[in-house]
């Protein structure tokens, strides 16, 4: 019986993996000391390269109404590997059908024994 669920786990994971039409980077922020200045200062530093990965949009709103103009909303999802590790905030660069985007995680993911969903914004700069 356990090996059954392993194997429909295994399956479940390789299905999904096989939607993935994209490749990611993950990008942290981080505090490097200058040894002979003593400075501290903030530097990106890549963690994760080319992770296959898929995007998901669903759109939110039809319109949402600002004091200027209705503007659309849409939800973007990362369908990634259970195991890659990904800090809130971190910067993922995604490259799918051929356009590349820069978001940010903005929460806890999401984790499933075949993949993790995270719910990313649009990347506007370091906190």
């Amino acid at each position: 019986m356990v090996k059954s669920v392993e194997a429909a786990r295994k399956a479940a994971r390789k299905a999904i993996e096989s939607t993935y039409e994209g490749v990611c980077t993950v990008v942290e922020r981080l505090s490097v000391k200058d040894e002979k200045t003593k400075i501290s200062r903030q530097d990106e530093e890549v963690i994760i390269e080319n992770q296959p990965c898929k995007l998901s949009f669903e759109k939110l709103n039809a319109a949402v109404q600002s004091e200027t103009a209705a503007e659309i909303s849409q939800g973007t999802k990362l369908f990634i590997a259970p195991e890659i590790k990904i800090k809130e905030g971190s910067k993922i660069i995604v490259t799918q059908d051929g356009v590349t985007s820069e978001y940010s995680a903005s929460g806890k993911p999401a984790v499933y024994f075949s993949h993790q969903e995270i719910i990313l914004e649009l990347f506007r700069g370091w906190a």
